[in-house]
């Protein structure tokens, strides 16, 4: 519940056209909705400025299926990360306009409409094998009302292919960059723009790419200044911390 939405109930009481009752019917799930195996936050979007997100990864299909049809009746936007498709044909059962994002990964249902940043966030890849992460970083930058370019496949392995670009990248607010392998491309791009960087980590890689390890040290331990990291293939975490920046 957002503060709007209190403030809507408060003034709707003080000036008669809400009983006290009706009011305390639509406040009793603050500031959490106990559905046995969950507890929803229904008081993060009015702490923090955005609604709980769900981890689907390791949930029941039952239970990803419960704890949005709940979160529906509140007509706010929901993101549920690391689902199947599974998960996403028995939501939109009882939620029709419920999206999927394939490669991503990710079930979106927009209830509300969010006008969208002036600014926006530049998203880019060392490689193609990359995509799925950047996707989870977009699409999670998109549902909170951000706009957002896509730069796929601009590695060190043909730098020319991250210079033909850099025009454009170098417009963005803020930028994340995915790379697995040795994780090079953030400081690439950490020394040719003024924006905050986010940087990625993946587990794409041969066998000493140690499932990302080696990419997540390598960014860690940047030369370039204005680089932050986020865990392996963490794209939702990119795409959360880069809308909070944006919207600063």
């Amino acid at each position: 519940m957002k503060s709007e939405s209190i403030k809507h109930i408060l003034n709707s009481v003080s000036n008669g056209t809400l009983s006290v009752e009706a009011a305390l019917e639509q406040l009793k799930d603050l500031p959490f909705k106990d559905l046995g195996h969950t507890k929803i936050d229904n008081h993060r979007e009015l702490r923090t400025g955005y609604p709980e997100i769900i981890y689907c990864q390791n949930k029941t299909v039952e239970q990803v299926q419960s704890i949005m049809e709940y979160m529906a009746t509140k007509k706010i936007n929901i993101l549920g990360t690391r689902a199947s498709r599974e998960m996403y044909e028995a939501v939109r059962q009882s939620i029709p306009h419920a999206r999927y994002h394939e490669l991503a990964r990710i079930i979106t249902v927009e209830n509300e409409k969010r006008k969208s940043t002036r600014t926006f966030i530049a998203v880019l890849t060392a490689g193609t094998s990359d995509i799925p992460v950047a996707e989870e970083a977009a699409v999670t930058a998109e549902i909170f009302g951000n706009r957002v370019k896509r730069f796929f496949d601009v590695g060190v392995a043909g730098i020319h292919r991250l210079y033909k670009n850099m025009e454009q990248i170098r417009k963005a607010r803020v930028i994340i960059v995915i790379a697995g392998m040795e994780g090079a491309l953030p400081s690439i791009v950490g020394g040719l723009v003024e924006q905050p960087i986010i940087a990625v980590p993946t587990s794409v890689g041969y066998g000493a790419n140690f499932q990302g390890l080696s990419a997540l040290l390598g960014m860690l331990t940047s030369c370039a200044a204005g680089v932050a990291v986020v865990n392996i293939d963490n794209g939702f975490g990119a795409g959360y911390m880069a809308s909070m920046i944006n919207k600063l």
